[in-house]
C-alpha cells in the first residue's frame, strides 16, 4: 500500500516541479529586463550679490550652486508588446548645508506610469507641467545645462514648474510631441476646485530648428470662479556651433485669485511674500545666444524683459535682466563655471521673485548684481 501511495503521489509532485521550473524560466528573463538607476547632480558655488536685504547690504555666501542639486531613482520594466512600466523619485537639496530644499516636498518628483511604443506615455503623480516641458525642451536659456538653472527667469512664468496630483499623457509622432494634463484639486463636493489643466506641443528635430508652445489654467481652491492662466511660445535655431533662442510668456490672474494652489509649490503666505499674487498680468520676452567652443566650452549671453500690470496701480512695474555665462567641462561628469547677472527692477517688481525656480534671493533694491563661480558633478 505504501508503495502504491508513493507511485500515485509522484505524478503531482512531478507536475508541481515542472510548473515551478517553467515559471522560473519565464520570471528570470522578465526580471532581467527591469532596471533601476540612481542618478544625481551636486553643484556648489560662491556667490556675491548686491541689495541682498532691506538695508541694501551686499552678501557673500557659499550657495547650493547654479544648478539645483538633486538625487533620484528612475526605473523601467518591460511588460512586453512594446509597453513598459516607468517610475521616477527625485529629491532636491542644498549641498552647502546638507538640507533638503524647504520649498519642495522631500520627493519633488514622484510619479509612476506606463509607456508604449505605439500609444504614448501616461504618468500619475507629482511631475513637470506641460508648459514647463515646452520651455525646457525647446527654447530655455542655456539649454545644454543639466536640470534647472538657478538664474533662469523664464521658468518663473510656469506656475511653479512641478504640479502635484497630476495625470499627464504624452504622445510623439516623428519629431512632433504633444502633452495634455489634468491635476485634481481633491476637494469633496467641488470637483474643479484647485484643479489645473495643461497642454503643450513641441517640434524637436535633430537640427536646426526647435519650437514649443504651452498653456496652463489653474483654478483657485476657494474662489473657484477665479483662474490663473499662462501661455508660452518660442524656439531655437542652431547653425554650426552657435544657437539662437527666443521666447514669450504671459501670466494672467483674475482679480479674485488669491493664490490657493493645492497642487503648487507655494503656500498663500509664501506667494504674498514673493509678490507672486500681486499682479493681474505679467508678460516676459527673452532671448539669448550660445557659442560652443570645441567639446568643452560654452559661452552664452541672455536677456529678459518683463512688464507687469498690478492688481493695484502701485503694483505696476517692469524688469530688465542680463546674464553672461562661461562653462568648461573637465570631463563628461565634471565642469566649472563663472556666471554674472545684472537686473533692473521698477515699481511693483522690486522685491519680487523673478530669477528662476527657488531663486537665490530677491532684490531689495532697484538693481542687483550677482557673480557666481562654482563646481558641478553629475552621476
Amino acid at each position: 500500500m505504501k508503495k502504491t501511495k508513493r507511485r500515485m503521489n509522484s505524478r503531482p509532485v512531478s507536475l508541481l516541479a515542472g510548473l515551478i521550473s517553467t515559471a522560473t524560466l519565464h520570471v528570470v528573463p522578465a526580471a532581467a529586463q527591469s532596471t533601476v538607476t540612481l542618478y544625481g547632480l551636486v553643484d556648489a558655488g560662491v556667490r556675491y550679490s548686491t541689495h541682498a536685504n532691506a538695508a541694501g547690504d551686499s552678501q557673500y555666501q557659499v550657495t547650493s550652486g547654479a544648478s539645483e542639486s538633486h538625487f533620484g531613482f528612475k526605473g523601467t520594466e518591460d511588460l512586453g508588446g512594446g509597453t513598459k512600466a516607468v517610475f521616477n523619485l527625485e529629491n532636491r537639496f542644498f549641498p552647502n548645508t546638507g538640507q533638503s530644499d524647504p520649498a519642495y516636498p522631500f520627493f519633488n518628483t514622484a510619479f509612476v506610469g506606463l509607456q508604449s511604443d505605439s500609444f504614448g506615455r501616461l504618468t500619475m503623480g507629482r511631475q513637470l507641467n506641460p508648459l514647463s516641458d515646452a520651455v525646457i525642451s525647446a527654447f530655455a536659456s542655456n539649454r545644454w545645462l543639466p536640470t534647472f538653472y538657478r538664474f533662469r527667469p523664464e521658468v518663473t512664468m510656469a506656475q511653479g514648474v512641478w504640479t502635484s496630483n497630476m495625470v499627464k499623457y504624452a504622445a510623439r509622432w516623428e519629431y512632433l510631441r504633444a502633452e495634455i494634463s489634468y491635476a485634481f484639486g481633491g476637494t469633496a463636493g467641488q470637483f474643479g476646485a484647485g484643479s489645473q489643466i495643461g497642454a503643450s506641443v513641441l517640434y524637436l528635430p535633430p537640427a536646426p530648428l526647435t519650437f514649443g508652445a504651452g498653456y496652463l489654467d489653474s483654478r483657485d481652491a476657494v474662489n473657484t470662479s477665479a483662474h490663473f492662466k499662462s501661455w508660452t511660445a518660442g524656439g531655437s535655431y542652431t547653425f554650426g556651433s552657435t544657437t539662437l533662442s527666443a521666447g514669450w510668456a504671459v501670466n494672467r490672474q483674475d482679480q479674485g485669485f488669491v493664490g490657493n494652489f493645492p497642487n503648487g509649490p507655494f503656500t498663500p503666505p509664501e506667494l504674498s511674500a514673493l509678490k507672486f499674487n500681486t499682479f493681474s498680468s505679467r508678460q516676459m520676452f527673452f532671448g539669448g545666444v550660445t557659442q560652443q567652443i570645441g567639446f568643452a566650452t560654452h559661452l552664452s549671453a541672455n536677456v529678459w524683459r518683463t512688464i507687469q500690470t498690478g492688481k493695484t496701480q502701485s503694483a505696476d512695474g517692469n524688469a530688465t535682466q542680463f546674464q553672461l555665462l562661461a562653462d568648461y567641462n573637465w570631463s563628461k561628469r565634471t565642469d566649472t563655471y563663472l556666471e554674472v547677472d545684472y537686473s533692473q527692477y521698477r515699481g511693483g517688481l522690486v522685491g519680487a521673485q523673478l530669477q528662476g525656480v527657488n531663486a537665490i534671493s530677491s532684490s531689495f533694491g532697484t538693481t542687483q548684481l550677482g557673480v557666481m563661480a562654482g563646481l558641478r558633478y553629475m552621476f
